[in-house]
């Protein structure tokens, strides 16, 4: 792994052509995470339970990243005991929150506003106390465009207090449990692929037993086509691939900066509905993509014209 300083490494302000790179991985994460929603949620509406899916997710995903561990190691000497809980709880639970639990109470869209949506916040918070990081006021306007934008696509019924409730606590516990899987692998200057490795594997060793001798049973009456595709998604797109995305893009632009990303989640799912289930956003939903979009550029760090002035005059 390179341990060239960058800006955002060094605590600075990420260069323009950093930020761009890693607002690709960035949104390319957020791309797998957004379908990611739907297709659990479409999982569990076959004969697929979440504990079905968890089993394809750490299975598919620890088999391919079982070399990366072999070789690697578990770092403990980087992350200590703390640091490799937070990354094997938080790589592995939140999955089973939002999906086994969170889903059951409350909408797909209300996961989106927040899993991925408050995420960033969490990571903002918990990077500012661990790490240091700075917590300037275009980031703090960019959380509260954000929250603004969550509202307008989820709407007030996020605010409810009923069952749903349940659910968003479920949400905000994942939340907050990949927030300290982003923050641990920062500070221990693990890639992303190194990371989702050492989640996948350890969830993977630790959890299938238990799903083979008392929660496993209904994938062997699903069609080889749906083990497939969700085997591939989630095993091998939201494990591997969106995890070594994400671990790129807190690289390049720091903890609370590529974490910014994931708050895109509501406002391209709402995207993704247009072609793929022909429905039209409504004008509030369009003012919580723009709201959340430039939100998500402040948060996340990107130059701003009079910052780029005065580095020039100075």
């Amino acid at each position: 792994m390179s341990t060239t300083p960058t800006a955002a490494t060094s605590g600075g302000v990420p260069s323009a052509p950093q930020f761009v790179r890693g607002a690709m991985y960035g949104i390319a994460t957020v791309s797998i995470w957004a379908g990611w929603i739907v297709t659990t949620r479409l999982g569990v509406t076959t004969d697929l339970t979440v504990f079905d899916l968890a089993a394809l997710r750490f299975g598919v995903g620890g088999l391919i990243l079982l070399p990366i561990v072999l070789h690697r190691g578990f770092v403990l000497d980087r992350l200590g005991w703390g640091g490799l809980m937070a990354i094997v709880i938080g790589g592995g639970v939140p999955f089973v929150l939002a999906a086994g639990g969170g889903l059951s109470f409350a909408p797909v869209a209300h996961a989106g506003a927040l899993f991925p949506g408050v995420m960033p916040l969490f990571v903002a918070l918990l990077a500012t106390a661990v790490l240091k990081e700075p917590f300037p006021m275009a980031k703090r306007i960019g959380f509260v465009l954000i929250f603004a934008g969550v509202l307008c696509i989820a709407g007030l019924s996020l605010l409810s207090v009923g069952t749903q409730s349940i659910g968003h606590a479920l949400f905000l516990t994942a939340a907050f449990l990949w927030a300290c899987y982003t923050v641990a692998m920062r500070r221990a200057r693990l890639d992303g692929l190194h990371a989702a490795a050492i989640s996948c594997v350890i969830s993977m060793v630790l959890y299938l037993p238990v799903y083979a001798l008392v929660l496993g049973g209904s994938a062997s009456y699903v069609s080889f086509g749906t083990l497939a595709f969700q085997g591939f998604y989630q095993g091998v797109l939201t494990m591997v691939v969106s995890l070594f995305l994400f671990g790129r893009a807190v690289s390049l632009l720091g903890a609370s900066n590529g974490a910014a990303f994931g708050a895109l989640g509501p406002a391209l799912a709402t995207l993704f509905a247009i072609p793929i289930l022909g429905e039209i956003p409504a004008a509030t939903d369009w003012l919580g993509i723009a709201f959340i979009s430039c939100g998500v550029y402040l948060a996340s760090g990107g130059p701003l014209p009079k910052t780029r002035a005065n580095a020039g005059a100075s």
